[in-house]
């Protein structure tokens, strides 16, 4: 198998009978993950990478995203992939955030952060106001008293250049930094739960910024 393909195989193991991916690198026995009987190779299929552009901002000029000590490698490793995907301009990582130099951030990016620039910063209320002084207008994604559903998006007055706030998955943004923020918007809820993952959250709030700048 080379490393442009990946294989499906099949457990031989008739009470377990997975059916699983194995790509090159990856589980050099060829063993079933879940019972770890022998497996056979049913199909065998070529693996498309996607090309990866230089960082640069300049070809971006969508939105900025500000993260306000976000604790897991994995969120933002997704928000660095949906951020990329959305055409934001950029990341500033602050706080406890972990930054592209985290192994699991690449492992979840899969090469979105060489595609964006980003910022580290140990004060996210520093690096929001650096923002304000640049032009930029800052939304809060959080669900205060006075947040608007981000369903009415398309209703607010456009500044020209936006910067998403996310806060952390537990703390949620930080008191001091929603006040610096122009709006504060939140996601519709109608399950019982009040929010979503916040690489989920994020995604979605990602995706109705973009329809609003294309339309």
């Amino acid at each position: 198998m080379s490393a442009a393909s990946y294989q499906v195989r099949l457990c031989q193991n008739p009470a377990c009978a997975m059916r699983f991916p194995l790509v090159a690198g990856q589980n050099p026995s060829g063993r079933c993950p879940r019972c770890l009987e022998e497996t056979v190779i049913v199909a065998e299929y070529p693996l498309t990478h996607e090309p990866l552009k230089p960082a640069d901002a300049a070809s971006h000029p969508g939105p900025l995203a500000l993260l306000d000590n976000i604790r897991s490698a994995w969120n933002v490793g997704a928000i660095f992939r949906s951020a990329d995907g959305f055409g934001f301009s950029g990341l500033r990582l602050c706080g406890i955030t972990p930054t592209p130099e985290n192994e699991s951030v690449q492992k979840t990016s899969l090469g979105a952060e060489k595609n964006l620039p980003w910022q580290y910063h140990p004060d996210a209320l520093l690096a929001a106001q650096e923002l304000i002084q640049n032009g930029w207008s800052l939304f809060a994604l959080e669900l205060t008293p006075d947040a608007t559903p981000l369903t009415e998006l398309a209703s607010l007055p456009r500044p020209e250049k936006i910067a998403l706030v996310l806060g952390g998955e537990v703390c949620g943004i930080d008191p001091q930094l929603l006040l610096l923020c122009q709006r504060k918007l939140y996601i519709p809820m109608r399950g019982q739960k009040r929010s979503f993952n916040v690489a989920v959250a994020f995604a979605v709030a990602a995706y109705e910024i973009a329809r609003q700048e294309q339309s």
